[in-house]
């Protein structure tokens, strides 16, 4: 399996995360779908596409505050907790949009599903006023919304979320996880007692001469 390993600096902090999702929150006018859309990428880390994808009957939300939500990918559903600040969230914006069972949870400006054109100018204008100029960082200036799931596995995974439950979440092989994001698995070297490790694993009784 060849997957291509995303690059430390790619990344969004969780403080460019809110930044960035803070301008488009400000700045999206009558599209008042891609904000909702774009915090729920984050926040369950999706595939733009799935998130395009959910209707309302896709998210249970408790009345003790937890939930979940289905996500589907190629024939594939996943249930993904969410955690009640999100769930209290899509409360809100099902509510505040009127949304029915059987509706888009995030519809376009004229209905149906939300389209990639929707958004664009405004991700673009987020990430312009909000990730840095300079000659180091300036090329990721462009990146899809899609960085947005890349960096929350990153951060689960930073803060010790097993990578079977990651992999879970995201719809992901473990050694996919391992593949994309090989800084978050590495471990401090450490010298091997060879001796001990022999005599812990071996297999085979000394031959009688």
């Amino acid at each position: 399996m060849y997957v291509d390993v995303l690059n430390e600096e790619w990344i969004l902090s969780e403080g460019q995360v809110r930044s960035l999702l803070d301008c488009i929150r400000r700045q999206a006018g009558g599209s008042r779908s891609v904000y909702p859309y774009l915090v729920t990428v984050a926040e369950g880390a999706l595939r733009s596409s799935e998130a395009r994808s959910l209707r309302v009957r896709d998210v249970v939300l408790r009345s003790d505050g937890s939930g979940e939500l289905t996500a589907r990918h190629r024939g594939q559903a996943r249930v993904i907790p969410l955690r009640p600040r999100f769930a209290t969230f899509l409360r809100g914006w099902i509510d505040e949009a009127g949304l029915q069972e059987d509706d888009l949870l995030f519809s376009g400006p004229r209905g149906g599903q939300l389209r990639v054109a929707a958004y664009a100018r405004l991700w673009e204008q987020a990430q312009e006023a909000v990730l840095p100029h300079d000659e180091l960082l300036s090329w990721r200036l462009g990146e899809p919304v899609d960085i947005l799931r890349e960096s929350s596995l990153v951060r689960w995974l930073r803060l010790g979320v097993d990578v079977a439950t990651v992999a879970e979440l995201a719809g992901v092989a473990p050694a996919w996880l391992a593949l994309r994001y090989p800084y978050c698995l590495r471990l401090e070297a450490t010298e091997i007692d060879w001796e001990r490790l022999a005599q812990a694993t071996r297999l085979l009784e000394p031959t009688a001469r």
